[in-house]
């Protein structure tokens, strides 16, 4: 199995060593090809303006001086194909998988819409590939512990591969702030559920410069049955997202 790595903090985040982490247990090849610079919160935005430069850092490992989408966009370009690109001449071995994240906050609900990370992954599906978006909520003033996140994932990986996706879907994964004594050992119960319509609270505060973004996170509005619910109630969320 060939498994794209990428996500959207940039090839040296911690959550990207600890997706590699997790991904060993796979038997799989890993190509990276990740940001060279954080690039979070960009949403699906993708470079047509300039040249974009893909350059090598180690054995199947890269980075793009774009965005996440670019990422994907380049690898299935230039160094693997997607499952429907046909054989013909074309050496490249086909992509089967693509992974992005683990990202250092959570990217629920409509947070998918200004998402690098679920960027990267719905640009995968665009083109065939299967693909699975990871995101870790926190606490802002709580540091991530990544080697958990990284065992976490590991388990994760192994329930959610085998389930089928339609043409069209990706997986968005949450995993949540741990909750609780001992919470640190065990993983929390994985909930497959819709991905919440709610808006986010809009606050804004005046400053010499202008006009900066303010709200609290964790105060945003839910439904009962959505992945922002599920998250903040402790559970790891799995979402069904679509291109379109």
């Amino acid at each position: 199995m060939i498994v794209l790595l990428t996500n959207d903090d940039g090839i040296d985040a911690p959550g990207l060593a600890a997706l590699e982490a997790a991904c060993r247990g796979l038997a799989c090849r890993m190509v990276v090809v990740a940001p060279k610079e954080p690039h979070s919160g960009c949403g699906h935005r993708v470079t047509t303006d300039r040249a974009l430069v893909l350059e090598q850092v180690g054995p199947d490992r890269f980075h793009v001086d774009g965005t996440p989408a670019d990422c994907v966009r380049l690898a299935l370009t230039t160094l693997l194909r997607s499952p429907g690109d046909g054989g013909g001449v074309d050496q490249r071995a086909t992509l089967d998988w693509v992974f992005s994240g683990i990202n250092a906050g959570g990217n629920l609900g409509v947070d998918i819409h200004h998402s690098g990370t679920v960027a990267a992954a719905r640009e995968a599906s665009l083109h065939g590939v299967p693909a699975l978006a990871a995101s870790h909520y926190h606490r802002r003033e709580e540091p991530i512990d990544w080697e958990r996140a990284a065992a976490w994932m590991a388990e994760l990986l192994a329930e959610v591969l085998p389930l089928p996706l339609k043409s069209g879907e990706f997986w968005n994964v949450n995993f949540p702030h741990p909750l609780g004594a001992g919470s640190a050992a065990a993983r929390p119960p994985l909930v497959e559920c819709r991905i919440d319509p709610s808006p986010l609270p809009l606050g804004y505060t005046s400053e010499l410069e202008g006009w900066r973004y303010r709200s609290r996170y964790q105060e945003r509005q839910r439904v009962p049955d959505g992945d922002v619910a599920a998250c903040f109630g402790g559970a790891i969320s799995l979402s069904r997202g679509r291109v379109v």
